[in-house]
């Protein structure tokens, strides 16, 4: 039975989810598409709980008055149908409780904020480069994890207490009335102090839990950064400079936190007299009335008994209603993040990129990363299909960039790029980057097996094939020897967060082998063979030269003598083409890349 339960709610819609609303109600609701029908069902049941609980009282109150007035004997004969009606009731809560508990906790506990999550993250992983470059890596999973888990509060929240509780006040308020309508004013005077308290406090700590929500996310944010830079942060010692740097983010998390627990103490304080005030106000209010003999013991017992549950409640209310808030809080803290719009996205009729040829074109291509000085001006280039070529740039000089536009990393601010005559802004991002493949010099691989990492770039292809490009990239002998902690070994060893596993040149050639299999007609190169020694660059350069055969080759690389033998080089300078030609007509030329040339170190161009 819980199993089918389990099943109503699919945690993983397939349709790619719509970015939600800036409002927070819009928010909240459109966080709720496809499983509001469980939520009413939850609503309705606890609702219908809060009505049998006050009914109890009742029922007591009537017994304690039948019991007086009526021979032992003769109890069942009298009351015996009104008795049996109760039993009934007292058993069909049963199949309310269990109800309530499944639909709560097998069908939404879990799914909904699975669901959140995997909708969230979808929203992520389709940010832009510029949308990461603000962010913290471990701030923006911090939003994604604990909005959909404060959504999912709130909404147990809203039904359980406001609903739950709403319908349970009012029940005993008539209860009361049942026996004398003068019952009534100790719980309407209290509801009408207890809304002032709530008024009053619970927003200002939905306040403070949407700061704390944001000290919280930096918090993570901080440590999460620190951790992701081990390596950096030990090679400069910065060990106590980090804990430091945490140290300040705790520190504002720390001070969020007082704030809180004060506001909360005054809260609880604050509930604790009004509930004494309750208990003494409606219990004297029926003793006085049963003293002069206008209401019944049963009434009296009843109130007070009513009177001592709100007590018991109150608490509980209270700190679900400050839980509200501070999910109410957290919610809004994430909905910054959530519902920012995609800076990069594919039109709605956008095309999937065919590429035949692989020509590449730059038509006056303007771009400044929000900036009004532009880091590419008027930018003109034409790569022919199959033709390799070089561009060459002290840093700054826009070369990077160039790579990013043509990824459609970012768009364009003027102009537009083409391939094979197709502008790039009018297909779909995914067509356009299957047909790209590319080796960077920060290679970065998955917290996964060395398999996976080099099936990224073909996932359907097969084990020889895999096999058979980390061979061509001078990979496969050295994978045969990694282990990891686990046991695992060779192709199913993992490779640590980033590859930390293994060593710079190691980490080149898996990503090269990952291009390999990609086999894109488009080929990027980002000092590609930065990171491996003489010997293996030698060894690995003789496969690059066998993957470029036949594609389209846009290389940039600081060690001149790494592309001198391309087709055509092209310097540029200041976001613009200020040279090309092959390599000997340009050092004939004695421009800039002369220039460059005569300065190298080592092999390495020079800043000057």
């Amino acid at each position: 039975m819980f199993r089918r339960f389990e099943r109503l709610l699919h945690p993983y819609p397939e349709a790619e989810p719509a970015l939600p609303p800036k409002g927070f109600v819009s928010f909240v609701w459109a966080c709720t598409a496809g499983l509001r029908g469980y939520i009413g069902w939850l609503a309705l049941l606890s609702a219908a709980i809060s009505t049998y609980e006050a009914l109890l009282f009742w029922m007591l109150g009537r017994i304690l008055d039948w019991l007086p007035a009526v021979e032992p004997a003769r109890l069942w004969t009298l009351h015996g149908p009104v008795l049996e009606v109760l039993a009934i009731v007292l058993l069909a809560s049963i199949v309310l409780i269990a109800l309530q508990t499944i639909v709560k906790h097998q069908t939404l506990a879990i799914n909904f904020p699975l669901r959140l999550r995997w909708n969230f993250h979808r929203l992520m992983l389709g940010q832009s480069m510029a949308f990461y470059s603000d962010e913290f890596a471990g701030r923006v999973t911090t939003k994604v994890m604990q909005t959909a888990l404060a959504v999912r509060e709130m909404v147990f929240t809203t039904t359980e207490v406001i609903i739950g509780i709403g319908v349970y006040f009012l029940t005993i308020v008539l209860l009361a009335a049942g026996f004398d309508q003068r019952l009534m004013l100790p719980f309407l005077l209290w509801l009408a102090a207890y809304g002032v308290s709530v008024w009053y406090f619970v927003p200002r700590l939905g306040r403070i839990g949407k700061a704390q929500a944001d000290a919280r996310a930096m918090m993570t944010g901080r440590i999460t950064d620190a951790y992701t830079n081990i390596s950096t942060v030990k090679l400069f010692s910065h060990t106590h400079r980090e804990a430091g740097f945490a140290r300040q983010a705790m520190q504002e998390f720390r001070t969020t936190g007082y704030r809180q627990m004060r506001m909360v103490s005054a809260f609880e304080i604050v509930n604790h007299a009004l509930v004494v005030l309750l208990i003494l106000g409606a219990t004297g209010y029926a003793l006085l009335l049963w003293s002069r003999g206008q209401v019944g013991p049963g009434a009296v017992a009843a109130v007070s008994a009513m009177a001592l549950r709100i007590s018991g409640m109150s608490h509980w209310i209270m700190w679900e209603m400050a839980s509200l808030f501070e999910n109410v809080g957290t919610v809004q803290d994430g909905m910054g993040t959530l519902t920012r719009p995609r800076a990069v996205v594919d039109r709605p009729d956008a095309a999937v990129l065919q590429v035949p040829r692989g020509e590449v074109k730059f038509e006056a291509v303007r771009f400044g990363y929000g900036k009004p000085t532009p880091v590419i001006d008027d930018f003109h280039l034409t790569v022919r299909p199959g033709e390799k070529i070089g561009l060459i740039g002290r840093s700054g000089a826009g070369k990077s960039t160039l790579v990013n536009l043509l990824l459609r990393f970012y768009d364009v601010d003027g102009g537009r790029i083409l391939i094979d005559g197709q502008d790039i802004s009018r297909v779909t991002q995914d067509s356009l980057r299957s047909h790209i493949g590319m080796v960077t010099q920060d290679t970065s691989l998955l917290h996964r097996s060395v398999r996976d990492n080099i099936l990224y770039g073909r996932p359907g292809a097969s084990e020889e094939e895999m096999v058979q490009a980390a061979r061509r990239a001078e990979a496969h002998d050295f994978v045969l020897g990694l282990s990891d902690l686990h046991g695992r070994r060779a192709y199913d060893a993992h490779v640590g967060e980033r590859g930390v596993k293994l060593s710079g040149g190691q980490r080149q050639r898996i990503a090269i082998a990952r291009v390999m299999l990609k086999d894109a007609p488009i080929l990027l190169l980002d000092e590609a063979t930065s990171a491996l020694d003489s010997e293996v660059e030698a060894a690995i350069q003789a496969s690059l030269n066998q993957l470029m055969r036949g594609k389209t080759v846009i290389a940039i690389a600081h060690r001149l003598s790494t592309i001198m033998a391309m087709d055509r080089l092209i310097v540029m300078d200041q976001g613009r083409i200020v040279e090309e030609g092959d390599h000997r007509s340009l050092l004939a030329q004695g421009g800039l890349y002369a220039k460059l040339w005569a300065h190298q170190s080592g092999g390495f161009l020079g800043e000057s």
